[in-house]
């Protein structure tokens, strides 16, 4: 296993393991960011208010209660707070304006720093709202996409920042990448149940955006629920306020899970209903009734290309081998995760381990979603 056992990478900056600082606006400085995030693979301070309607909104905010960032010079104010962060993370900077040009200035300035822009269209404080900014960016998709497309055009990496189930999602998803973002970062509230799974799974299959997924993440097992549906990397807020250590084991749970089974956010298997199209890389040549057969339609692929393509990238790859199993390659065998004496023979006698064979799943799940789309117009969604 390599010394840094994540490849995580989006434009210019690599993540050295899945696990975000989320931003809360008055709170995620530099200073929250180095007592609570000092292990994180990111840390997303603000919000920051650019303009003088955010000020004002963010001041009105202040006088009922709620904490926020108000500055005089909020981009000097930026670049000191990327300046003060200790930690080795990238940085992102999560920011609110009424207007296009504070944000084309804070993005250039970002850029040069290195960190990442977040465009925040997730804040639903009314009095930001009121302004246009926040949350308001999900009901004028065209605001919304013609400020990410000039935003990416400095050459700043881009994350949007969004709440689930405001807007119809997948349109809005779409949207957003159609325009040229890099990173969506999905708050996947659900009202009175905490994060929406489901909503997470059906975000992964409409978009190749690099995807951070938050809301309700306490604990290892919440993280891995949402790996398992798709997310690159799972942000944390509030949860670090009750567990201050929380982010720090994190990251230790998640990397030994990356070291022992080599595919941090495998999906779960179709068949169950919960796996994205990832999960196809699991999945049994479709001679059968079973999900496989609307998750590859999805991808609009008829079955018989479906097996093309799985045997294909077999082709010289370990993956060739297991004239044993049940349908006499390792390409149709399932996680690793899921007991099979069949399989696991095949790996012993191949000296392949589990992490090994998990990666090569990977690259098989991410070549039958690149091919489809080459093939075809994409998801079906």
């Amino acid at each position: 296993m390599p010394d840094k056992p994540f490849d995580l990478k989006v434009g210019y900056v690599s993540f050295r393991n899945p696990i975000a600082l989320a931003p809360m606006g008055g709170m995620t400085d530099s200073k929250f960011a180095n007592q609570y995030a000092s292990d994180a693979g990111l840390v997303i301070l603000g919000g920051y208010n650019l303009d003088p309607g955010t000020q004002e909104a963010a001041s009105k905010m202040l006088a009922r209660g709620r904490e926020e960032f108000i500055s005089e010079n909020p981009l000097r104010l930026i670049e000191e707070e990327i300046g003060a962060v200790k930690s080795g993370a990238v940085i992102g900077i999560n920011v609110r304006s009424t207007s296009i040009g504070p944000l084309i200035e804070a993005a250039t300035a970002i850029k040069n720093m290195g960190a990442i822009l977040e465009l925040d269209a997730h804040c639903r404080q009314e009095e930001m709202t009121d302004t246009g900014a926040g949350q308001a960016l999900l009901n004028d998709i065209p605001r919304l996409t013609e400020w990410i497309s000039k935003i990416r055009g400095t050459g700043v990496v881009l994350s949007v920042k969004i709440r689930g189930n405001v807007v119809e999602d997948i349109m809005l998803v779409k949207a957003i990448e159609r325009a040229g973002a890099d990173i969506l970062h999905l708050d996947a509230m659900k009202a009175g149940q905490g994060a929406d799974l489901k909503l997470i799974k059906e975000i992964r299959d409409s978009t190749r955006m690099f995807l951070i997924c938050n809301n309700s993440v306490t604990g290892t097992e919440d993280a891995k629920e949402m790996f398992s549906r798709g997310a690159d990397m799972v942000s944390v807020a509030r949860g670090v306020l009750e567990d201050p250590g929380l982010i720090s084991s994190l990251v230790r749970d998640i990397s030994a899970v990356q070291r022992d089974m080599g595919w941090y956010n495998a999906p779960k298997h179709v068949c169950r209903g919960e796996g994205d199209l990832r999960g196809l890389t699991f999945c049994c040549l479709p001679v059968k009734s079973c999900p496989v057969h609307s998750n590859i339609k999805k991808l609009g692929l008829t079955p018989q290309q479906f097996a093309d393509i799985k045997m294909d990238f077999a082709k010289g790859t370990m993956l060739e081998y297991g004239d044993s199993t049940c349908f006499g390659s390792l390409v149709w065998c399932c996680k690793i995760s899921k007991p099979c004496f069949l399989r696991d023979g095949v790996l012993e006698t191949l000296g392949l381990s589990d992490a090994e064979y998990m990666r090569l799943k990977k690259e098989l799940g991410d070549y039958i979603i690149e091919q489809a789309r080459k093939s075809s117009s994409g998801p079906k969604n």
